[in-house]
């Protein structure tokens, strides 16, 4: 299969005419199929997809990550080129996704809601695992043992009681499964990445892990590229995710650039980044 990163955090190093924001979009063909995976804070990510030569208008499915802006911020811009794809997302969180900034700033970070109350029949809830195209498949209910990222602290709920910690119910993860092979696409990895590996290995048990793709939220404060965790947790992630084993990692986006040198240490070639442009073969 072969990766675009129609947009993140970083321009292209190669063309100046691509947009970069803060967000995620990429974009997989496969076995014939085109799938839109997030859509980055606005509308940039089709005109980069232009000038990428990918055809937004030919999407078969296009799929949301989790109900936060950065990766659903282009949902309008998609279902303006788009006629018929349907976006296969999880179920809404129960209020409102609010980012505490400096302890005490609380700004929405959620999805348009008139959006996507506006297009019912566009939207496709997922509550159980599904086969949206030959061989892809979307998990929600992301369980596992391990820790979840420690940049979750800033974002939360605002529902009726007041605010409460955002346990991330409505984030899905991706797997693709190619040549006896999975590639998985996490997004933001909200639930933590080895807790969404391990949901897709108990629904393929046995089948080996090609490639991990997106964001691992390791970044705490973006502006200032402070991790979220420390450098031994950050270490002790990176091992973690090579003795799974796990072939290749491609990571960007809220990973956070003092994160990614940290993990490089440890996974060398085995780690990837992903930039504005890049495309790859996974």
């Amino acid at each position: 299969m072969r990766v675009t990163t129609l947009i993140e955090n970083r321009p292209s190093e190669d063309d100046p005419h691509l947009k970069a924001e803060w967000g995620l979009s990429l974009h997989i063909s496969y076995n014939g199929h085109s799938i839109l995976f997030d859509t980055g804070s606005s509308g940039s990510f089709a005109a980069n997809a232009e000038r990428l030569s990918v055809d937004v208008a030919s999407v078969d499915s296009a799929v949301l990550s989790h109900h936060h802006f950065d990766h659903g911020g282009g949902l309008a811009r998609f279902l303006e080129l788009n006629p018929t794809a349907e976006v296969h997302l999880g179920e809404a969180p129960h209020g409102d996704p609010i980012c505490r900034i400096l302890g005490f700033v609380k700004k929405y970070i959620g999805l348009d809601k008139a959006l996507v109350a506006g297009h019912p029949d566009r939207f496709l809830t997922l509550s159980e695992p599904t086969e949206i195209l030959p061989g892809v498949f979307l998990l929600p209910h992301i369980a596992g043992p391990h820790p979840k990222p420690g940049g979750n602290r800033q974002l939360l709920l605002r529902t009726d009681d007041g605010l409460a910690p955002d346990e991330f119910a409505h984030e899905i993860v991706m797997a693709i499964v190619e040549d006896g092979e999975l590639v998985i696409f996490t997004g933001c990895s909200h639930n933590g990445v080895l807790n969404m590996v391990d949901t897709v290995a108990r629904q393929f048990d046995g089948v080996p892990i090609k490639a991990v793709i997106g964001g691992l939220h390791l970044v705490a404060a973006p502006p200032l590229n402070r991790m979220a965790g420390t450098r031994q947790e950050v270490e002790n992630l990176a091992r973690a995710v090579l003795d799974y084993p796990i072939g290749m990692t491609y990571t960007g986006h809220c990973t956070g650039a003092k994160a990614f040198g940290v993990l490089q240490s440890v996974m060398g070639n085995r780690l990837a980044d992903l930039r504005t442009g890049s495309c790859f073969e996974a």
